[in-house]
């Protein structure tokens, strides 16, 4: 039974249910009196109501007619919000569905002493208003019957059929006998995985949610403070990712009722001051608005939308002193999409515009569903007026949300399909490419879905749901194929990789981003166009630092995974400083054996015995030189030094050109029979853990002995090795560079050019 039920045994004192001691009664938006105010078109509008008495609803429950040639007494609210949005909707599953929640939720009753049907009654009526098709609405009246009495789903689904089941289901909670405390996250988890299928789960579920705030009174305040706060992390940010904005504004007020009850006053105080103002400066710009647009021909309603009281709140810790017209906004409804520009491009000729709060949302809708204008106009005495521009259908969706669509899974009308054949938008707007083209199952919900199957245990999933939900602005980066990925704001390209590729991503060695190379440290701008870079090995594995740049849970979940699966003893420590020591040397665990590898790295022993070069001149020795490591079949030439000695060098050798214009006579030489050779190559790579062996490794394989070998510190990310090596045979040279840069991470091979002048 849910918290709200009591037993009929010991029912709670039969008081009208108290509404929030500091708050005002609050509805949803579209219960607030002005039909104008929420774009329905004039076909469809009604006076508005008072809001309705429970208690008299819930008699009307109890003793209201329920014979089969007329609906019962209790849901004539319902039916007549139902048929404002949909005039031809049957009303005979509603029918019926009532008198089944009525029948089995009979004798129980609410904390308050309200009969228990009047809850669904509510919330059903919540969900009318907003315009929710009549499937919704039927599994709004039945969903508590599954939880809190004996009805079964096998009896839904044979009265009601599947979508009717699917949707209750998805919103009957988890028993905490058998879940204990993991019952409320797993309850979630679930209901989310619904949702996946069926956004319609959710959006009984937030209806649901706002009656039991506005009736959350009766409740000890230890308990409202519970429900509050898990109303503020999940279901909030919830209703805004749907777009369901006429109830998230509601559920912010009555959560900053309850955990902000000081602040929550004085904004009271702030509210009731400006209504008591003699002038209205809000009012006085609407008209001058009216006036400009009816004189461009252009047919519009200009409306004054009062701000709710969490909006209020933050306009005055951003702004300070609040001015009159900083507690509402205008509101100017057309009926075309070009009429939104029209009206634009009037205000901003005939009013001061202020131009740094001009957004177009119609253009690049939100990731909600949401399209508007935004734009400021000032007045002569220096009042801003913040205006909203939108078609009345625009206003609809961006009032509701996915409950907007209707029923979204149904096919589209003739109506419908004509206009997507002609071009024309449809509901939302315009279609746009990724997670908008399909409202039912945004990019930022499939994301939700990938990443809960990773999560090892409900608290695990609980508090990264909560981190996850927090998030609230997203960015669209485009992959190098032209498709496109929605991010949170600040994520890097490390979350660009998981988002991508999965647990592939473990293989991930960098990026390009718009072209230029990156690091996966890099934090995306909404519009990038981002090439992941892929290491070929299957074994690569991911650093603990990308957990520092993973912003998204997905991208940490895997790394955190497959560290847990991969413990090792120098897991803690900073990879970059496992593979770039300060000391020039390779750790002992690299060195190579050989013998030939295991000399002093000092300026003369260091240096090759080039007995494969040779000089035309009797008694004079070979040295090559250090500055370019020559090989063969490299061209040579040479410069005799003192002692005898003559130093090769590539022709392209920035010491030859310094020699030669200095007049120093060149020197044949000819590489001999002997093909042995020392060469100097510089690896440039990604950071990742093990590179360093993985590349001693390959060189091992290649048959070729390390001389000696350097680690530079890294930076950005990079690291650059130089190894200079004892080739066997110098033909081996171009086989040992592309075997180093298969290496993953290993980004590019080159011969060394040092910049050590050959005055020897």
């Amino acid at each position: 039974m849910s918290a709200e039920a009591t037993n009929p045994a010991t029912p709670a004192p039969a008081t009208p249910s108290p509404e929030l001691s500091a708050s005002p009664p609050l509805s949803t938006s579209l219960e607030r009196g002005d039909p104008h105010e929420h774009g329905v078109p004039p076909s469809h509008r009604r006076k508005s109501r008072p809001r309705i008495d429970l208690r008299r609803l819930g008699r009307a429950a109890l003793l209201g007619t329920t014979s089969r040639d007329r609906l019962p007494d209790a849901i004539g609210h319902v039916a007549e919000a139902h048929r404002a949005h949909h005039p031809d909707a049957n009303m005979e599953p509603l029918r019926r569905a009532y008198v089944l929640a009525e029948s089995s939720h009979r004798g129980q009753m609410r904390k308050s002493g309200e009969p228990y049907i009047t809850h669904p009654l509510a919330v059903t009526l919540i969900l009318a208003e907003l315009g929710a098709e009549t499937t919704t609405l039927t599994a709004s009246l039945l969903h508590d019957t599954v939880e809190d009495t004996e009805v079964t789903l096998d009896q839904v689904r044979e009265e009601f059929g599947d979508e009717v089941c699917y949707l209750v289901d998805g919103v009957t909670k988890l028993e905490k006998v058998d879940y204990g405390a993991a019952a409320e996250p797993e309850t979630f988890r679930k209901m989310l995985v619904a949702t996946g299928n069926d956004v319609r789960v959710m959006s009984i579920k937030l209806a649901d949610r706002l009656h039991n705030m506005r009736t959350l009174g009766v409740m000890r305040p230890e308990k409202q403070a519970r429900i509050a706060k898990v109303t503020r992390d999940v279901l909030i940010p919830l209703a805004e990712r749907l777009g369901v904005q006429a109830l998230k504004t509601e559920l912010e007020d009555l959560v900053f009722a309850i955990l902000h009850p000081e602040e929550y006053e004085h904004t009271r105080e702030l509210i009731v001051d400006n209504a008591s103002r003699a002038s209205d400066p809000l009012a006085e710009i609407a008209e001058e608005v009216r006036t400009v647009l009816r004189e461009a021909g252009i047919p519009a309603e200009v409306l004054i939308r009062p701000r709710h009281f969490v909006s209020v709140h933050r306009v005055s810790r951003k702004r300070g002193p609040m001015r009159g017209a900083d507690f509402g906004r205008l509101l100017v409804l057309v009926n075309e999409d070009a009429d939104c520009y029209g009206v634009l491009g009037e205000l901003h000729t005939c009013l001061t515009p202020v131009v740094s709060e001009f957004k177009d949302f119609i253009a690049v809708p939100k990731f909600n569903l949401y399209q508007s204008l935004h734009t400021a106009v000032a007045s002569g005495d220096g009042e801003i007026a913040e205006v909203l521009i939108r078609t009345h259908q625009m206003h609809k969706v961006a009032e509701a949300g996915v409950i907007a669509l209707g029923n979204p899974y149904a096919p589209p009308s003739e109506e419908q399909s004509d206009e997507q054949s002609e071009g024309r938008p449809g509901v939302g707007g315009r279609p746009v490419d990724g997670e908008r083209v399909d409202p039912t199952r945004p990019g930022w919900l499939s994301r939700l879905l990938d990443w809960q199957e990773g999560a090892p245990d409900p608290d695990t999933f609980w508090s990264t749901l909560r981190e996850d939900l927090a998030q609230d602005r997203e960015i669209t980066v485009f992959r190098a194929d032209g498709g496109a990925l929605g991010l949170p704001e600040g994520a890097s390209c490390v979350d660009a990789a998981y988002a991508q590729y999965g647990e592939d991503a473990h293989a991930c060695i960098g990026a390009r981003v718009n072209g230029r190379l990156a690091t996966l440290s890099t934090v995306l701008k909404d519009g990038d166009t981002v090439q992941l870079l892929m290491g070929q090995d299957p074994a690569s594995e991911p650093s603990r630092e990308w957990l520092e740049h993973a912003h998204t849970p997905a991208a940490r979940i895997a790394i955190q995974r497959w560290l847990a699966a991969h413990p090792s003893p120098v897991a803690t420590q900073d990879p970059a400083a496992r593979e770039a020591p300060d000391t020039a040397e390779t750790p002992a665990a690299a060195r190579p054996t050989d013998a030939s590898a295991a000399r002093p790295t000092d300026g003369s022993s260091a240096r090759p015995a080039a007995a494969n070069a040779v000089v035309d001149q009797p008694g004079a020795s070979v040295r090559l030189a250090g500055c370019c490591t020559p090989v063969p079949p490299d061209e040579v030439t040479g410069f005799a030094v003192r002692g005898g000695v003559v130093t090769v060098h590539r022709v392209e050798c920035a010491g030859v050109a310094r020699m030669k214009s200095s007049g120093r006579a060149e020197v044949e030489v000819r590489w001999g029979d002997t093909t042995e050779c020392r060469v100097t190559l510089v690896a440039e790579s990604f950071g990742r853990p093990h590179l360093l062996a993985d590349l001693t490794e390959a060189i091992a394989l290649e048959g070729v002995a390390i001389v000696s070998a350097t680690v530079e510190p890294p930076s950005q990310q990079r690291v650059r090795h130089t190894y200079t090596l004892q080739l066997p045979d110098a033909a081996h040279l171009p086989g040992l560079m592309r075997a180093m840069r298969n290496v993953p991470g290993v980004y590019d091979v080159s011969r060394a050019q040092h910049a050590a002048a050959a005055t020897q």
